[in-house]
């Protein structure tokens, strides 16, 4: 007994006695993990942390020409802008309705999609459907947003289906006319990625107990109770941490589609902040602006990251942290 407690207090105070801590017997025992994991370490390092270095020009009126000393040192000059700026406020607009419609669509569709796909009994055709819808993702957004300019155009095929169904009288310049752009963004997202968001979700329905199925099969339940009641409880937790990490991503809209699609005609609609960034920032040389701009995505994603995790904790469901 007292060896035992002279072995405890050995690990607690390695001065007392000759043992070493367990933390680096732990080390020593996974050296080879460890030395594995430095390159992996190395890159985080290099590209995602020395280039916050950069953060430094949102606060300078930066000239590419002059070294780090020489530089004018303006404060929140360039922030006091951008929130004061009517165009960025536009933008701003546009980002958050866009995220927020691909945020809902995109979860909607995919959990729908997978309560469908699992209920499909025929290996064959789930698997067949599946490879279908997630197909699209491995097309880039160049030519997803020329199958869908030219869907939508006056004699594309969307403008002939609604007229030959009587919808619509005469063909709808669907490009042309702002109020459309932010659902025909929506749209794209979702049939682009529908599927392969799919692939989360059916692997966590995967691991729910059968069990659970056959008791509610026992007691009555019809197949849209199993999904109400089994499968959808099952799958929550996967559920939360995705939303939680899509909320992280409130700022990111995309910058592919807006910009192909987009024209004069619904640039008021189209722009979002990475484009203005583009825009008024590093094209016109302005590189402080544009820096100013991506620190506050940052911001305001990590900010919301954190509030969504802690409303989940609040709420006693899983959570990222």
């Amino acid at each position: 007994m007292d060896e035992t407690l002279a072995k405890k207090r050995a690990v607690r105070n390695p001065k007392r006695g000759k043992k070493q801590p367990i933390t680096w017997n732990l080390i020593k025992n996974q050296k080879q993990l460890i030395m594995m994991s430095v390159p992996l370490m190395l890159y985080i390092i290099l590209f995602a942390y020395v280039p916050v270095w950069g953060w430094t020009m949102a606060f300078q009126d930066y000239k590419p020409a002059k070294d780090f000393g020489e530089q004018a040192w303006v404060g929140f000059k360039h922030f006091k802008f951008l929130f004061t700026d009517d165009n960025f406020l536009r933008v701003l607009r546009n980002t958050v309705g866009m995220s927020l419609i691909n945020l809902v669509l995109g979860f909607v569709t995919a959990i729908i999609l997978a309560l469908l796909l699992n209920e499909i009994k025929k290996v064959f055709w789930k698997r067949t459907v599946q490879t279908i819808s997630y197909l699209p993702h491995f097309l880039s957004w160049i030519i997803v947003t020329g199958i869908v300019a030219t869907s939508l155009a006056s004699d594309g095929i969307i403008n002939d289906l609604l007229m030959k169904l009587q919808v619509i009288k005469e063909p709808i310049l669907w490009l042309s006319e702002g109020k459309y752009f932010w659902g025909i963004v929506g749209g794209s997202h979702v049939w682009k990625e529908v599927g392969w968001n799919t692939i989360i979700y059916l692997a966590a329905i995967a691991s729910i107990d059968p069990a659970l199925y056959e008791a509610a099969e026992i007691d009555g339940a019809s197949r849209y109770r199993k999904m109400l009641h089994v499968t959808l409880p099952g799958i929550k937790a996967t559920i939360v941490i995705l939303l939680i990490m899509s909320i992280g991503h409130i700022l990111e809209a995309g910058f592919e589609v807006q910009y192909l699609l987009g024209n004069g005609l619904v640039v008021d609609w189209a722009e979002t902040i990475d484009i203005f960034v583009l825009k008024y920032g590093i094209a016109q040389g302005n590189y402080s602006m544009a820096t100013a701009g991506g620190i506050f995505k940052t911001v305001v994603s990590v900010t919301m990251l954190l509030l969504a995790n802690w409303t989940a904790k609040r709420l006693g469901e899983e959570r990222l942290l």
